[in-house]
This record gives structure tokens, sequence and C-alpha cells, in this order.
């Protein structure tokens, strides 16, 4: 499968979704992830598409999507 048919990686959908910890950030083996800052000062990581190999490690780093979803609070 060529990188190109893989999705690009959704670290979150809505800002409940993320506790802007960076272990996404961190673990991106190309560094195509960068923390954005929003409207309050907040900051949110964001894929760059044209660096991102599709490796998913930032999904499955996120401690914080793991305890929503033991929760319930997400799929």
């Amino acid at each position: 499968m060529k990188i190109m048919e893989k999705q690009i990686p959704v670290l979150y959908n809505r800002k409940e979704e993320c506790c802007g910890c960076t272990a996404c950030y961190a673990v991106c083996p190309k560094e195509a992830i960068s923390m954005v800052e929003d409207s309050e000062g907040f900051l949110y990581p964001k894929v760059d598409e044209e660096k991102c190999i599709r490796c998913y490690k930032c999904l499955s780093v996120c401690a914080f999507k793991e305890t929503q979803r033991e929760k319930g609070y997400l799929k």
C-alpha cells in the first residue's frame, strides 16, 4: 500500500478530545506534528500532510484518548 493511500491520522475532532500533552508531537519520527496555539492560548497538534508517513505512532501514544475510550466518552 502506498503512503498516500493511507489516511492522515485524526488526532482530535473537538478540543475536548485532546489535552495538549504533546505526546503525539514528541513521538513523530518525521516531525510532521506541530503544536499550534488557539485563540485562548492552548496548544493543539496539527499534522503536516506533506511530512506525515502515516505510521500512526501519534495515535497509539495518546494516553488521553485511551482514558477517554475506557470511560466511554470516545469510540
